[in-house]
């Protein structure tokens, strides 16, 4: 059958748009309007509440701040002039930070038993390492394997114990002797390192007991029993090369004189298996580098000699608040010097570089000598021979 252009045609009754298809365009408007309309209404509402809660938005942060400022801050606490902060607390944090660093690098590391007699008829040096006590654990099982080495300073000729095994209180009881005639006695160090000994890879060091003063330590015509605590340290300073120097303060003056002498067996960092050293100090005030001064170079050598005067003009009133810093360097014509050492005296030094220090104050106008080791930077020596 033909059909009208503008006859209606119907959908089936099993459909639910049951509406003529010429009344869907009017029914679609009004469910336009239906939900538009509503939606419409509620943005215009947010936006009002939007801009509501903007204008009264600073105020209320205001009042928060300030009730926060007032509930929080006792009449105690103050603002100071930096804030809030109360500096004394954190002095009082870094001054605990740094007592229990010092706590934590004093290892306990045990003690040592040794008997020194000197052979006067045979003009020798008798020493028996007797045992060791409270060694701590170096194996993962908790013991350790020990061994103790011996020298006579400056000489590097060296002795050494056997190894006991699984043990933390070795006992010894070895002896050995070093030719040396009495009249350097004064003038000698008797070193001993202990160590841990370990099969596969390098030994661990334990540490270590530096004995000066050898004639003053004991009655060397008989044999005496001598206990030292083993002091840690993380490298053995007897492979660490010294160095010489001289210290003399005059007043009147205002002038530090320092002056090179010599060192030895300093570390060869060429490889002809020499080094080119000189020595650079440095006059230090309060953490600031005021000025610094070289000495010559000496080519070729591990023990080099200078005999070198490094002046500084230094007021009375100053040297509670100065140092100095010394540099062994190596020297080197085409890249970087290198440095050999480092050793530091002064008010604030540590073990030997204060005593130095002290000493020529005690002593005005007269030269002060003293040898010292010269480890590399960030080297932890025991606590009598750390100039860092």
């Amino acid at each position: 059958h033909s059909v009208h252009r503008n006859e209606a045609v119907y959908i089936s009754p099993s459909s639910p748009l049951s509406l003529p298809l010429y009344t869907l365009p009017f029914a679609a408007t009004d469910c336009m309007v239906l939900i538009f309309f509503p939606l419409s209404l509620l943005c215009l509402l947010c936006l009002c509440r939007h801009s509501s809660f903007k204008r009264h938005l600073p105020r209320q942060m205001q009042s928060i701040s300030l009730d926060l400022g007032n509930d929080y801050l006792d009449e105690d606490e103050q603002p100071t002039s930096i804030g809030r902060i109360k500096p004394e607390l954190y002095r009082q944090k870094t001054l605990d930070t740094d007592e229990s660093a010092k706590n934590s690098n004093a290892k306990n590391c045990g003690k040592i038993n040794f008997s020194l007699k000197y052979d006067y008829e045979n003009e020798a040096l008798l020493v028996n390492i007797l045992k060791a006590f409270d060694l701590p654990a170096k194996d993962l099982c908790g013991s350790s394997d020990p061994y103790v080495k011996i020298y006579l300073l400056p000489d590097r000729k060296k002795f050494q114990t056997r190894v006991h095994r699984k043990t933390l209180n070795p006992t010894f009881d070895e002896s050995f002797q070093f030719p040396v005639p009495y009249d350097e006695l004064a003038v000698r160090k008797l070193h001993m390192s202990v160590f841990d000994f370990d099969r596969f890879s390098r030994h661990d060091m334990i540490g270590e007991v530096v004995v000066d003063n050898l004639v003053e330590t004991s009655d060397l015509s008989r044999e005496t029993d001598i206990w030292r605590d083993i002091q840690y340290t993380t490298i053995e300073s007897v492979d660490l090369g010294e160095i010489m120097f001289s210290l003399c303060y005059l007043p009147t003056a205002g002038r530090l004189t320092l002056t090179v002498i010599k060192c030895r067996n300093l570390k060869a960092m060429d490889i002809t298996g020499y080094s080119d050293p000189y020595v650079k100090v440095s006059l230090v005030c309060d953490g600031r580098r005021l000025k610094k001064k070289k000495t010559t170079i000496k080519k070729n050598t591990l023990n080099p000699t200078y005999n070198e005067a490094i002046i500084f003009d230094i007021p009375p009133d100053s040297m509670d608040h100065v140092s100095l810093h010394i540099s062994v360097m190596d020297y080197d014509l085409v890249g970087h010097n290198e440095i050999i050492g480092v050793n530091r005296v002064g008010c604030s030094a540590e073990g030997l570089g204060k005593g130095h220090w002290n000493e020529m104050l005690a002593y005005p106008r007269k030269p002060i000598a003293h040898w010292a080791p010269a480890p590399p930077p960030g080297v932890l020596l025991a606590p009598e021979q750390n100039h860092m």
